[in-house]
């Protein structure tokens, strides 16, 4: 179903803070539906868990409680890696995930995520709904009976947690960092040994010493499962996820047994949650990374030569990837291009603008230093 179709059918429907009411003329008639979803995340994540949570908060709302989806969070159904084992089995009707947690069974999964050296979250949506990615990726789900829906974004994220300071590509040999989907697997070139843990179960791991790092989201996710404990050198960016998307996988399935009615609010209620996430992200990440700093987090960026290593060490794997899956290789391609066209779009007009006023404050607070 094309965006702007969804759009024109729900759109009434998810005006903010009110239910219209051709919203819920529109659900006259139709059954009463009762779904489950299950969630990757623990409800402590307030804007991971909080974006599946305002999915079913708007379907019920929308449709007047007609259409309603109980979420459960991760560990109450299954674990928070297996949602999509779980929505294929059809022991729930839906799940809301990372797609790179699954990226084991196929590397393409990843694109449904973010991969290595990506596009930012403007981008990637644009490259779903604008770029053929949303066709892309559906007809590579299909063979896992999934329909799938962009829900959710955390932006750029951070580079991580260590417990000893990375300055150098020889400080990343033989390092055990928790990282998840295709950034391990250009890590590995370098030699890293990556390893793929729950978020619920990442503290634990690296307050035993079991793994020497750990990536999650960023400050304010980071701050509330309390990596600043037991490693105190935080590093940006997160160039494996420079706009990591969730989504809603729906069974096949149950999403062909929707009435088209329901399908067109539940895809609205996944692109606000897209929304939702990506502005909370933007709120509250700035003050939790000063706090962050204040309890002696020691931030630094990767090097030039560290950058450098893994962009190189990246594309290396995309091409050698492409030449053995075809299926990668389908999206890959259109995705590369899209994506080589929009870094130079966003080098005329964004980056300079960002970067002068980033330098234009750090001049201003300096000067202000000075007084």
């Amino acid at each position: 179903m094309k965006r702007r179709s969804f759009l024109k059918k729900a759109t009434a429907g998810l005006a903010v803070g009110s239910v219209a009411a051709p919203a819920l003329a529109q659900t006259a008639g139709l059954p009463n539906i009762s779904w489950r979803m299950a969630a990757s995340w623990p409800k402590s994540l307030d804007t991971l868990y909080g974006g599946a949570e305002h999915i079913c908060n708007r379907v019920a709302e929308v449709t007047g409680g007609k259409f309603n989806i109980k979420l459960f969070a991760a560990g109450e159904i299954v674990g928070g890696l297996q949602v999509m084992d779980a929505v294929q089995a059809g022991t729930v009707e839906c799940g809301h995930t990372a797609s790179y947690y699954y990226f084991g069974k196929d590397q393409t999964f990843a694109f449904g995520t973010n991969i290595p050296f990506g596009m930012n979250a403007r981008q990637q949506y644009a490259w779903y709904y604008h770029g053929g990615g949303l066709e892309l990726m559906r007809d590579f789900y299909k063979d896992y009976n999934i329909v799938n829906h962009l829900a959710g974004s955390t932006g750029c994220q951070m580079g991580g947690w260590y417990r000893k300071p990375i300055n150098s590509v020889a400080d990343l040999k033989g390092l055990k960092f928790r990282i998840g989907g295709t950034g391990g697997t250009v890590l590995t070139r370098l030699g890293v040994v990556p390893q793929q843990i729950a978020g619920g179960d990442i503290y634990p791991a690296l307050e035993k010493g079991t793994i020497d790092a750990a990536e999650w989201v960023g400050p304010y996710d980071d701050e509330k499962l309390g990596f600043y404990k037991v490693a105190k050198h935080y590093y940006y960016p997160g160039w494996w996820e420079s706009g990591s998307s969730l989504e809603l996988f729906v069974g096949a399935k149950a999403w062909a047994s929707l009435p088209k009615e329901y399908q067109a609010i539940l895809e609205a209620a996944c692109a606000e949650a897209y929304i939702w996430m990506l502005a909370k992200y933007d709120a509250v990440n700035p003050p939790a990374l000063k706090r962050l700093v204040a309890n002696g987090v020691i931030l630094s960026g990767f090097s030039n030569e560290i950058m450098a290593a893994c962009y190189k060490a990246s594309e290396e794997n995309y091409e050698e990837v492409a030449a053995k899956n075809a299926k990668f290789r389908k999206v890959y391609e259109p995705w590369k291009k899209f994506r080589d066209e929009q870094v130079q779009w966003f080098s005329v007009a964004e980056e300079r603008e960002d970067s002068f006023v980033a330098a234009a404050q750090r001049a201003a607070q300096r000067g202000m230093g000075k007084k």
